[in-house]
């Protein structure tokens, strides 16, 4: 079966990815729920199972009671009230339009009922108590936690699979980050702005923008998130620094500029790092071969680098364009795409409680 993940036919992903060469028959089930049914819930339900998670009994949780129909299976679904939690053992909050905030509201109370969270949404994500998580970097965060677990930023994310295996071994300084990010980011209701705009402008009709201050369409907008103080920046970019610090080390100064595009899915980055030692571009090359999760797509000659139309409904994050940065001693400059649905935020969330269930923490 084929799946449509943000305007976009995709092919499902074959093999279990959790379950490996376990019987499947013989493992043991676990009753979950997704909170929130837009663009990142809608594809928790679509990758819990591709990936087979393995799932009892899954509950969708939203404001208002109704049917949802994904890939012709309908769902009923519910009111996310407290008591909606009791007997789950995972609940993932999607994180995003009418289901931002949810957590703040819901999920300590679902970790009360003895349910794990795994939350999409930023409400958390620098809560001491909460892991901040990014399964192939930073596992071992898992131990300590409490119930509820984070997703961080989907840029973060996308970056970071691509930075980590780097800083383990030559240690970033710094990072320049320039980001191009898809409308999906914003929802579906972005999504559909974009194709109206397009659709607007080959009929010569104006181009009407609600979602975003401007159109879209045709156009970038150097502004994700909103601009809450007197800095200059973002909070996209403020995310990025301060996750990057949670997650992957604290000492590492950082510079990031977001920006939106005209793409429908697949987030794309240009990071410029300097380092403590020396790596040359065949070492960083062969490093990220080897990590997880990491796809190189570096040919420029032959016209192979990493798209975001390639990295949609990709697992992996896609690397690439590297080269030596001359601008700063011990530098490297690199290009990245990634699925900010999937592995930018539906796929992590459910990599983080195949996590858990490998490290017999659940």
């Amino acid at each position: 079966m084929d799946y449509f993940v943000s305007g976009l036919f995709v092919a499902a992903m074959p093999g279990c990815v959790f379950c490996g060469k376990k019987d499947e028959a013989n493992m043991k089930q676990y009753n979950c729920c997704v909170v929130g049914i837009g663009a990142v819930g809608t594809e928790m339900v679509r990758l819990l199972r591709a990936r087979r998670f393995p799932v009892k009994d899954l509950t969708i949780l939203a404001r208002s009671e109704r049917t949802e129909v994904i890939d012709g299976v309908s769902y009923a679904v519910q009111p996310a009230r407290p008591e909606a939690f009791a007997g789950l053992d995972f609940a993932f909050f999607a994180g995003t339009e009418g289901a931002k905030g949810a957590s703040q509201t819901l999920g300590w109370e679902a970790v009360q009922r003895g349910c794990v969270v795994i939350d999409n949404g930023d409400d958390f994500r620098m809560d001491p108590r909460v892991p901040l998580v990014i399964p192939e970097i930073n596992p071992e965060a898992l131990r300590s936690h409490q119930g509820f677990i984070a997703n961080p930023n989907c840029s973060t994310i996308i970056a970071l699979m691509a930075l980590a295996p780097l800083h383990r071994a030559a240690r970033i300084r710094r990072l320049v980050a320039s980001t191009y990010q898809a409308v999906s980011g914003t929802g579906s209701a972005a999504v559909k702005e974009l194709e109206a705009q397009v659709r607007a402008w080959a009929a010569g009709q104006p181009l009407t923008a609600e979602v975003y201050p401007h159109p879209i369409a045709f156009n970038v907008i150097p502004a994700v998130g909103s601009f809450k103080d007197a800095s200059g920046e973002s909070t996209e970019e403020i995310k990025m620094r301060r996750e990057t610090h949670k997650i992957l080390d604290p000492a590492i100064r950082v510079a990031a500029t977001t920006v939106r595009v005209p793409v429908f899915n697949g987030h794309s980055m240009a990071l410029n790092i300097e380092l403590e030692q020396p790596l040359s571009v065949a070492q960083a090359r062969a490093l990220l071969a080897r990590a997880p999760g990491v796809q190189v797509v570096d040919d420029p000659q032959q016209a192979a680098y990493p798209l975001p139309i390639n990295a949609s409904g990709n697992y992996d994050v896609l690397v690439g364009r590297l080269r030596q940065d001359l601008s700063v001693p011990n530098g490297l400059a690199l290009w990245c795409a990634g699925d900010n649905i999937w592995k930018g935020a539906a796929q992590n969330a459910i990599q983080i409680a195949e996590e858990l269930l490998r490290q017999g923490l659940k």
